[in-house]
């Protein structure tokens, strides 16, 4: 009788740990799942709120290269699923560019650099026939700067930090995240009046098209171009400065 009892007790314990290993599956394949449900999400464009959609955003990325084009013509070789991603590996990519143009607007993006990078946010971009005036998208706009300011050695040069109205102006205030990290980028531009934001920090303030925009330009890089900073309607560019760089979130609205 005693034999009986001991082994009906060890079979019982058997049971027991064999139940015991079960659970401890389920909870780890439970685990496992909800760990991919982040990534999962992350790889979907973030749609616009019926409250953006009132104000009168609009998308200019929906996960596509639908709406852009190559500056200048020819093939677009960006790649996009969550972001439009340059390739640093692709040589001459060129700037992508916006197929529509605008006039007086206010434009968000999030923008994420590569260790050592350097891009822009590019506006009032104009395209022509002529090469030799239209043969860089820089050539026509002005630049918001993107970059590492911690690798890149455009950082020891006043006005081409990240922010900065490339070689025009400097950052009042310098609120830019470090390479590899998201940063809000935010371009308002109304009726002359412009206002460059690094994550929600205003950086930058001036009036185009004045006697001292003319100025500023005079003692630019940007001199060489006579036609530079005179457009008031263009495309919006994101720059191939042979480096990676990511972009997701881009709206705009028109003021």
């Amino acid at each position: 009788m005693q034999k009986i009892l001991l082994a009906a007790a060890a079979a019982g314990l058997l049971l027991a740990c064999n139940n015991a290993g079960d659970s401890a599956t389920e909870t780890k394949t439970d685990s496992s799942t909800t760990a991919l449900t982040p990534a999962v999400q992350s790889s979907v464009v973030t749609p616009l709120t019926d409250h953006e959609k009132t104000e009168g955003w609009q998308l200019l990325f929906d996960g596509t290269t639908k709406g852009w084009h190559k500056y200048g013509g020819g093939s677009l070789v960006w790649s996009a699923d969550s972001t439009l991603h340059l390739d640093a590996t692709v040589k001459d990519a060129g700037d992508i560019v916006t197929d529509d143009e605008f006039e007086n607007f206010d434009l968000k993006l999030d923008v994420k650099i590569d260790t050592g990078g350097n891009s822009g946010v590019i506006f009032y971009v104009h395209e022509g026939v002529d090469s030799a005036k239209y043969y860089r998208s820089y050539y026509t706009g002005p630049e918001m700067q993107v970059l590492d300011n911690a690798k890149h050695p455009d950082s020891k040069i006043k006005k081409h930090r990240a922010g900065d109205l490339y070689d025009l102006i400097s950052c009042s205030k310098e609120s830019a995240k470090p390479a590899l990290e998201w940063n809000q980028y935010e371009i308002k531009a109304d009726k002359g009046k412009l206002d460059l934001y690094v994550n929600g920090v205003n950086v930058v303030s001036t009036t185009l098209w004045d006697a001292n925009w003319k100025k500023l330009i005079a003692g630019s890089k940007f001199k060489q171009w006579p036609e530079f900073g005179t457009f008031k309607k263009g495309h919006i560019a994101l720059q191939d400065h042979g480096h990676n760089v990511w972009f997701r979130n881009i709206k705009i609205r028109k003021l």
